[in-house]
């Protein structure tokens, strides 16, 4: 099962702040031990929204609209992919994280990602060979 873990945006992170050495260290170790135990896929932090885009569609047009947004903590400031057996396994891991945001609140939220299986039969063959393709693509270009 792969799950995205995203770490929540604090008024830190949306002024731009960077975390401390001490941060980026212990976040470093955890980062490896994620990766030696075969669970991380990806992972990254987010530049603030100050510096994002969203676009935006209704009535069949699309709207850029620039950042910030407001909303602090509907944002997102980083997020890792975790394959793991379970979303017990992966809240196992989301415990012993460093504080992603120490002095505020910090918000991990952990939400199981879609496989092809969970569409049932709406994954018809050409579908799934698609799939196949494009993840075998995306896999050629990242070695």
């Amino acid at each position: 099962m792969r799950v995205m873990v995203i770490v929540k945006a604090s008024k830190d992170s949306e002024a731009g702040i960077l975390p401390s050495e001490k941060l980026l260290g212990e976040m470093g170790k955890y980062n490896e031990e994620l990766v030696k135990a075969g669970v991380m896929v990806a992972g990254d932090g987010l530049q603030p929204s100050a510096k994002g885009k969203r676009v935006v569609f209704g009535g069949g047009g699309r709207r850029v609209v620039d950042g910030p947004f407001a909303e602090t903590k509907e944002l997102v400031a980083g997020y890792w992919i975790w394959q793991v057996g379970s979303l017990e396994e992966a809240l196992a891991w989301a415990r012993r994280c460093p504080d992603p945001m120490p002095g505020e609140e910090a918000v991990l939220e952990l939400r199981p990602l879609f496989e092809l299986d969970d569409f049932g039969d709406n994954a018809t063959p050409e579908v799934r060979a698609r799939d196949a393709r494009l993840r075998a693509e995306i896999e050629k270009r990242g070695s």
